[in-house]
Parts: structure tokens; sequence; C-alpha cells
């Protein structure tokens, strides 16, 4: 037998490298997996890094001080920011958000009048009082959701350091990042994170702008309707207009139903505010984040926010977006672009 007759079969030693090739990349695979949560704290850390980074350029820009002072005045602003919020707002939220949690159950028994004098029959009243039921049960179990807050803000903190670190020295990262690609993609792997970073920062200016104009829309529209707890409505309006497409469902369902305690057409109106509202956010504002991040299509991102959840829970649901706009660009530049060869702009 030949030396090229020999490469044409399986011997004993190709077996068993191939068995442990297999057995590594099915254990990486696994590492990976149990390491999800931790890998979207990282990504976490390192959007928010992207944020401190642009806020400390451009006060750099504008003041003559150094790289240290300006990200020290960053990362000031806008804990400063959040924390003075908490102050200045966190009672007045505090008692709204117990109104919500008071009024709440008699909203759903206005829905579930309104229905029955609807002749809509007893499979969508029985739907609304289970419903009814487990956000009783939520509210009843309050307590034993501190220990998972506690974690949250133990991760919420460790978040934050990290994107300190991340925006102290962006180039030290980035170079660690390119000594382990081979020295002929290190040119598009470059420019991919280039890419990435100027995504991520476009994509967080314009959803800030987007969710305090729904916000504030939100609820000046609810208080001109007369439904309680307009303030904290919007709130909750604002924060989850950062999840696409699923987050102002999600929010127009207690402000309908606070509604209904004033009267059905109270609830109507809260309908149509919402649909306008939308409509301003879907044909005005995500076209302007669109332009200043990436043009993502909107089921590509949609079918992102589901997968993103099932696998990776609540965390997962509020990195979706930028986690899609990172994927998005990567795909384009680096399978697209370079590998494919085509001529497209990233």
């Amino acid at each position: 037998m030949t030396v090229r007759d020999e490469g044409k079969y399986w011997t004993l030693g190709r077996i068993a490298l191939a068995t442990v090739v297999v057995a590594a990349i099915f254990g990486v695979f696994l590492l990976l997996v149990k390491l999800s949560s931790f890998l979207l704290l990282l990504f976490a850390a390192a959007v928010l890094g992207v944020v401190f980074d642009a806020i400390a350029r451009a006060i750099c820009s504008l003041v003559p001080v150094g790289r240290t002072l300006g990200l020290g005045t960053a990362v000031i602003l806008l804990l400063g920011i959040f924390i003075g919020a908490l102050i200045l707002f966190g009672a007045q939220l505090a008692s709204q958000f117990d109104m919500i949690r008071q009024n709440l159950p008699n909203g759903i028994e206005q829905l579930q009048a309104f229905l029955s004098r609807a002749g809509l029959g007893d499979a969508a009243n029985g739907i609304l009082e289970g419903g009814k039921g487990a956000f009783s049960g939520v509210v009843s179990k309050i307590g034993t959701y501190m220990l998972a807050i506690g974690n949250g803000l133990t991760n919420l903190v460790l978040v934050i350091f990290g994107a300190i670190f991340f925006a102290a020295d962006p180039g030290l990262y980035r170079r660690g990042l390119l000594l382990l690609v081979p020295q002929g993609g290190v040119k598009v792997a470059g420019a991919s994170l280039d890419d990435v970073r100027r995504g991520l920062n476009g994509w967080m200016k314009g959803q800030a702008i987007s969710s305090v104009v729904v916000a504030s829309l939100t609820a000046a529209g609810l208080a001109l309707l007369g439904v309680p707890s307009a303030g904290g409505l919007g709130v909750i309006a604002g924060l989850l207009d950062v999840i696409p497409m699923v987050g102002p469902v999600i929010s127009g369902v207690p402000a309908v139903l606070l509604a209904f305690t004033k009267s059905p057409a109270t609830a109507l109106w809260t309908v149509v505010l919402f649909l306008v509202v939308q409509q301003l956010q879907g044909n005005f504002l995500q076209p302007m984040i669109q332009k200043q991040a990436v043009d993502v299509p909107p089921a590509v991102l949609l079918f992102t926010v589901l997968a993103a959840g099932m696998l990776f829970g609540l965390l997962g649901v509020l990195l979706a977006a930028p986690l899609t706009i990172t994927i998005f660009v990567l795909v384009k530049r680096i399978y697209v672009k370079t590998i494919l060869g085509k001529n497209i702009e990233v």
C-alpha cells in the first residue's frame, strides 16, 4: 500500500484524533452554555463601556481635560443622573406603582363587566380571572423575589465596574482581542470592532431620545385622560421602549386595565393613545435610531427578541437589541463582505 493509498483510510491514530477534536468542540459548546449568563453580563459591561467611552470622548473634545478626568466625569455624570432621579422621583414613583398594584384588580373586574355586557362569553372572563389571580399571587410573594433583586443589584455593580475598566483603556482590550486573530484577519477584525462600536454608540443615542419622548407623551396623554398613576405608567412605557416590538405591548396592558377603573370609554381612548404613540415611535423615532445605528430588518429584530428571551430570560430580552446589532454588523462585515466578497456598505 502506497503512502497515497494510506491517506484514504481511517487509521487508529486518525480515529483517536477525530474523537479528541469532536470531544473538545462539544466540551467548548457545553462550557459556553454554562457561561451564557456570564457572557451576557460581559456583553452588557462592554455596551455600557461604549456609553462611558462616547461621553468621555465628547467631554474631552469640549473641555481640554485628560482622558482619565473625562472618563471620571462621564461616570459621575451618568451615576449622578441615575441616583438623582431616584432621590427626586423615587417616593412619587413608589406611590404610583403602589396605586397600580391596588387598582389593577379593580380594573380587571371592570373589564370583566364590560366583556359580559359585550356578550363575549365566559371564556374571556375566565382568562381575566386567571390573570387577576396570577397578579395577586405575584404581589403576595413579592418578598420571595428580594434575593433575586439582590443578585441583580450585585450583577449591576459588577457590570458598572467592568464598563469603567473597559472604557478606561479600550485600546488595551482591542489589542488583546486582535492578538487572538490570525495575522491575515487582523484588518477585518479591527474594522469589525470599529463597526460594532459605531453601531452601538448610535443606537444608544437614538434609543435614549426615543425612551424620553415615549415616556413624556404617554404620561402626558394618560394624565389628560385622567388615568391613575399616569407618571408611573409613562416611566414604564419609556423603560420598556428599550425592548423592541414586545415592550410597547407589555407597557400598554396595565394602562388599559387602570383606565377601566374610570370607564370603558377611557380604556378605549387609552388604547388609541398607545397606538398613536407607538406609530410615532415606529415611523419616526425607530427609523431615526436605525439611521444612527444599523438598519436591522424588523422581522430579524422581533425573532431575535423572542429567541433571546427563550434562551437567556429577562437579561436576554433587555440586551436583544444591542446583541442583534452586534451580530448583524459582524455578519455583514466578516461573512458577506469579506468571505463572500460582495460589495456592500456596512
